[in-house]
């Protein structure tokens, strides 16, 4: 009696499921650190509270102050929307943030349409000029994920995370982890 391979056709999902288990169980991804920023820096949004960057923003914009202040950063866009019903944009609140601790203006855009991390990155190209390389700046989980995102939108970019005051949630690097292999099988279009 001939086998009519119905075995044979689990294997491959088989193999493609122990994958995606080893994936997401498998310490966190890293992106590349960049050694030395572009001139223009991507401060990609977090939340904001009330006006005020939530923590996780805060880091990511005192990242990129440290980032200017070291030299050859010449522009730094924050990226970022608002909830319905708030009248504080992430984008608004970084530059306000930044502008304090002593940028000038004429450094600083805010992107205020956004609320994910594609949309981050196609509103902060588009208030670029073409071919504009970029250094992104987020945190360490977020990083693999926005960097992958920037470059199958053309973007010429690194990453710059910013450092952890604690140990990232499990469930946010599991998040990440997902959405990553999510892009990975279906595309930019579908985040």
């Amino acid at each position: 009696m001939r086998p009519t391979g119905s075995g044979l056709s689990l294997l491959p999902l088989a193999l493609v499921g122990l994958l995606v288990v080893g994936f997401v169980l498998a310490p966190g991804v890293r992106a590349p650190r960049a050694s030395h920023p572009h001139p223009v820096l991507v401060v990609l949004g977090a939340a904001q509270y009330a006006g005020r960057p939530s923590p996780a923003f805060q880091r990511r914009l005192d990242h990129a102050l440290a980032l200017y202040r070291a030299g050859g950063v010449r522009t730094i866009v924050v990226t970022g929307g608002r909830r319905p019903g708030d009248p504080h944009s992430e984008g608004e609140v970084g530059v306000t943030y930044l502008h304090r601790h002593g940028i000038p203006t004429s450094a600083l855009l805010a992107e205020t349409r956004s609320r994910t991390t594609v949309e981050n990155l196609r509103n902060a190209r588009v208030s670029l000029p073409p071919g504009t390389p970029v250094t992104l700046v987020t945190d360490e989980a977020h990083a693999p994920r926005a960097l992958a995102l920037a470059h199958a939108l053309g973007l010429e970019a690194n990453a710059s995370p910013s450092p952890l005051s604690t140990r990232p949630d499990r469930r946010y690097l599991l998040r990440e982890k997902l959405a990553l292999l999510a892009y990975a099988l279906l595309g930019v279009g579908r985040e």
